[in-house]
């Protein structure tokens, strides 16, 4: 099919390469070029780079909207939407005779929104997964046209988890356009009863609160690895958390007190995390003990 790819984050890159060794992409819409890092560079989004290595041609407007006329000159049969970061209006749907087809990453209609990934992993949840289906007016609220679960592990951080997604992407995404060109493929309306919220995530959220149980910040921790971080506060400083472990605990001493100093425990509102990752302002990434070695972190010593 003559596909148009819509994107920005890297979410969407393996699903553009294998649309592009599948079907004939007549051009990529990403996000215009931002400033970024400390000396705010311009810099592309990830999904360009792959579509100027790929030669495929490369739209950037602030407001894909105003393009109606662009996009339809173009004559696409679908618009394959993955992480794009803008909305697409009624006329601008109308356009493809397949409809404008987006790659979501949560079981909808769970965790509706920007942030399904960070959200389930802070939710707690055991299950998550990708959906396909056709963008409406309303945000994620489409007819489902395929799913796939995935299982989420302890082990899994949002940015593992990310990287999974996003490599059973291009299958769903093939499949479903196969599907639709085949005419196999039958859409079923959500279920908006039942739909979750995963908003943006913002810095300020990533603050621990040591009063909350250990799991619920065991799972805060690794659903903001890598970005933007859990954090809490060592002497008046920053200390980003990137990794910690659930110890079972019935210490007297109250939450956010260190009751290990060796392991780098601390005493949650119930049980207790072993912080076993983590970087001191302007520091690298360290390990918990080295941490503990190079500030000399004593029994009862006070984060938050």
């Amino acid at each position: 099919m003559n596909v148009i790819f819509m994107g920005t984050a890297p979410l969407g890159i393996p699903t553009l390469r294998a649309l592009a060794r599948a079907h004939n992409v007549l051009a990529v819409f990403t996000q215009p070029d931002r400033p970024a890092g400390r000396g705010l560079i311009l810099t592309p989004p990830p999904i360009k780079r792959v579509a100027q290595e790929l030669g495929i041609l490369i739209y950037q407007p602030e407001k894909v909207n105003r393009e109606v006329e662009l996009i339809r000159a173009l004559n696409p049969d679908v618009i394959v939407v993955v992480a794009f970061g803008q909305f697409l209006s009624k006329r601008l749907l109308a356009i493809p005779r397949h409809g404008c087809i987006n790659l979501h990453a949560s079981l909808l209609p769970k965790y509706r929104g920007a942030a399904p990934i960070q959200w389930a992993i802070i939710n707690g949840e055991r299950e998550t997964g990708l959906t396909t289906f056709i963008l409406n007016e309303e945000m994620d609220a489409g007819d489902i046209l395929l799913q796939e679960k995935v299982p989420i592990s302890d082990d899994d951080t949002a940015g593992t988890l990310h990287d999974k997604l996003a490599e059973l992407g291009p299958d769903l995404v093939l499949r479903t356009l196969e599907g639709l060109e085949k005419g196999t493929l039958i859409p079923r309306p959500q279920d908006h009863s039942q739909a979750t919220f995963a908003p943006k995530i913002e810095s300020t959220m990533g603050q621990i609160d040591w009063n909350q149980p250990a799991r619920k910040i065991f799972n805060l921790i690794r659903g903001l690895n890598p970005s933007p971080g859990a954090y809490t506060f060592w002497e008046g400083q920053r200390l980003k958390i990137y990794a910690s472990r659930i110890v079972p605990s019935d210490s007297i001493f109250e939450p956010g007190r260190v009751i290990n100093p060796e392991r780098l425990l601390v005493r949650c509102g119930e049980d207790a995390l072993e912080l076993t990752e983590v970087q001191p302002a302007g520091k690298r990434r360290m390990s918990g003990r080295d941490f503990v070695n190079g500030y000399k972190i004593r029994l009862g010593a006070k984060f938050g």
